[in-house]
């Protein structure tokens, strides 16, 4: 059916969307989500919400710490796997030398 990415007519597979560096900031992105909220049900059970903002604002390296540098380094990789590929000025790999060479 329409299911694989691969093109087999032009003598060997060629696969698009290896966009790895965008699936690892939505990684990054969605475990510090998960994180906060569990944070959130931990501490709001024994202290209050004011504790729990509280940890995002004073000196201390602790877990919300974490969770602010897990969405930086996400947003950084959506950023270099979404954007920095499109800047693509020359023939760098085996797939742009097919493509070049299937023209003729």
């Amino acid at each position: 059916m329409g299911y694989n990415r691969t093109k087999r007519g032009t003598g060997g597979e060629s696969r698009s969307g290896k966009n790895w560096m965008s699936a690892m900031g939505i990684l990054f992105i969605v475990m510090a989500i998960i994180i906060a909220l569990r944070n959130l049900y931990f501490v709001s059970t024994y202290y209050s919400l004011g504790f729990y903002i509280d940890n995002y604002t004073n000196g201390q390296i602790n877990n919300e710490k974490f969770v602010i540098a897990m969405i930086i380094a996400g947003v950084i990789l959506l950023y270099w796997g979404y954007f920095k590929k499109k800047e693509n000025h020359g023939l760098h790999g085996e797939q742009e030398w097919r493509r070049f060479n299937d023209g003729k």
